[in-house]
């Protein structure tokens, strides 16, 4: 969800990555060592207290071993700042660190420990032994952890290919009270699929987070009227969807349930053609549509009946219509292009823009600040006939061919 919803970037250890190459696919699984510690373990580190006076050994105040000082607690959260990959090779530092990342909250990205998808198209057996391993490294993490769930991703194909695998992890009791719950498609995989893949169905396990989560990305599934009955989310604050089948009435009845959901992401979404929104607490929406599964009907059309608390409207992907009938605080709206042709078009109060072009005008959208055009070739006129829609505008971005 990289435009509305940016995740906190993980930050690098170079202590790890100094002296010490990086690990093919099934090393990453070896790396994470998982059993318990032998018992020719290294001595533990001096208390803080003689670290601090450098009883560490070494003499100078520059070797001073002061990460290693820290409580267990801060240690935890700093691995959780890792990737998988890395957190997991924490292990072998020395034997305080041990139990750190068992002990830490759990942040799981299946994605981290695959090998890099161009091997995928030339040797599928790759790509099989590689789902294989990570399959194998995922159930590994889940039956040793010990520490508090945060997020768990795992590449969506995985949900065609491994549904029951999938289940038994869900069920899992190291994701008690899990935060975060990814079945993203990646960009770096999405050529894996050259065909439009099956959707799934989700497991039920997936709703038995409902209680706790607070940020949920789904792709490459199926969300049946069946699995979101009796389904409430009161701590979701973001909500993803790309590549999903779901009807209108299901998808309003997920974003009602959701108290607290301030940013929404809606990409190929199939099923019916026109969304109608209302949220008190919704502040960003993206969406956006394609045609790229002939055989179900796309979202065309979305109509902001009421979002009082609505700041951004971007628009991502093929023209669609949009509908503004409440939405008194929108400041950020993109992106309009001249490919919005025949219906497709802005509809804001009675204010009418078809493309670039201003249909009718009887209402000025005052509140909008900030606006992204796109045009194949860029005129100054229907620029500048474009804003007089927008007299409080602060930022104008045009982006040419």
């Amino acid at each position: 969800m990289e435009l509305l919803c940016p995740s906190a970037k993980r930050r690098r250890s170079e202590d790890l990555a100094a002296d010490e190459p990086q690990p093919r696919a099934t090393e990453a699984t070896e790396a994470a060592n998982l059993g318990p510690a032998t018992q020719s373990e290294e001595p533990p580190p001096p208390p803080p207290s003689e670290a601090a006076a450098g009883g560490g050994g070494g003499g100078g105040e520059d070797d001073v071993d002061r990460i290693s000082g820290l409580p267990d607690a801060v240690l935890g959260e700093i691995v959780s700042l890792l990737s998988t990959k890395e957190a997991a090779r924490t292990q072998i530092l020395a034997s305080r660190w041990r139990h750190v990342w068992l002990a830490s909250p759990l942040v799981l990205d299946g994605t981290d420990l695959s090998t890099e998808p161009m091997a995928y198209r030339r040797d599928d057996k790759k790509f099989d032994a590689d789902k294989e391993a990570l399959a194998s490294a995922v159930s590994r993490i889940l039956s040793a952890h010990r520490g508090p769930a945060r997020r768990f991703c795992v590449p969506p194909h995985f949900l065609q290919d491994r549904p029951a695998t999938v289940d038994a992890w869900l069920s899992s009791p190291a994701l008690h009270n899990l935060q975060e719950l990814d079945f993203w498609e990646r960009n770096d995989m999405k050529y894996l699929y050259m065909q439009p893949s099956p959707l799934a169905s989700l497991p039920a396990s997936t709703f038995r987070f409902s209680a706790t989560l607070r940020v949920a990305t789904f792709g490459k599934c199926e969300l049946l009227d069946s699995s979101v009955e009796g389904i409430h989310f009161p701590h979701l604050k973001q909500l993803g969807l790309e590549d999903v089948s779901i009807s209108e009435g299901s998808l309003n009845t997920i974003i009602s349930r959701c108290p607290v959901l301030e940013c929404l992401l809606l990409k190929h979404i199939f099923g019916f053609g026109c969304l109608r929104i209302s949220s008190n607490s919704l502040k960003s929406i993206g969406v956006g549509a394609d045609r790229r599964r002939d055989n179900l009907q796309f979202l065309q059309e979305v109509i902001i009946v009421d979002a009082p608390c609505l700041e951004r409207f971007l628009y991502l992907g093929k023209p669609m219509t949009l509908t503004v009938i409440s939405a008194p605080k929108l400041e950020t709206l993109g992106c309009l292009d001249d490919e919005w042709f025949l219906h497709r078009r802005l509809v804001y109060d009675t204010t009418s823009i078809q493309g670039l072009k201003v249909v009718s005008m009887t209402t000025a959208l005052s509140n909008v600040k900030t606006l992204a055009i796109a045009s194949e070739f860029v005129n100054l006129d229907t620029v500048i006939e474009l804003m007089k829609c927008f007299p409080c505008l602060e930022k104008l971005y045009v982006k040419g061919d």
